[in-house]
């Protein structure tokens, strides 16, 4: 499981990362790469999700990171399309992610307005 970690986080750049291409770098089937993920909880896409939605979160607070326009930075975590990235992002910390920029870089308090 640890391989598959890594994996994932070695390739969450990219747009095409999926069970299937986790599986199939693994020698596994998908249907086994959902079953090593069912004791954590989760599944594969949420997982992946998950920590492309955290690598978001850290660049959107990042001061080096604040010319950068957000579709970019979501883009550049493997994000395809910038309304799935803020629907996931405001679903995940209930706050639209320009909110929550706007927040931490200026000591605002983060919540929707």
């Amino acid at each position: 499981m640890v391989s598959v970690h890594s994996f994932i986080e070695h390739h969450l750049d990219d747009p095409q990362l999926s069970p299937a291409a986790i599986a199939a770098a693994h020698h596994i089937s998908v249907r086994y790469l959902h079953r090593l993920f069912q004791p954590q909880g989760t599944t594969v896409s949420a997982w992946i999700r998950q920590r492309r939605l955290e690598r978001c979160h850290r660049d959107l607070a990042d001061p080096q990171s604040s010319d950068k326009p957000i579709g970019f930075l979501a883009a550049r975590w493997g994000f395809v399309h910038a309304s799935d990235f803020t629907r996931s992002f405001r679903t995940a910390y209930g706050v639209p992610p320009s909110t929550y920029r706007r927040a931490v870089l200026h000591g605002e308090p983060c919540t929707d307005r």
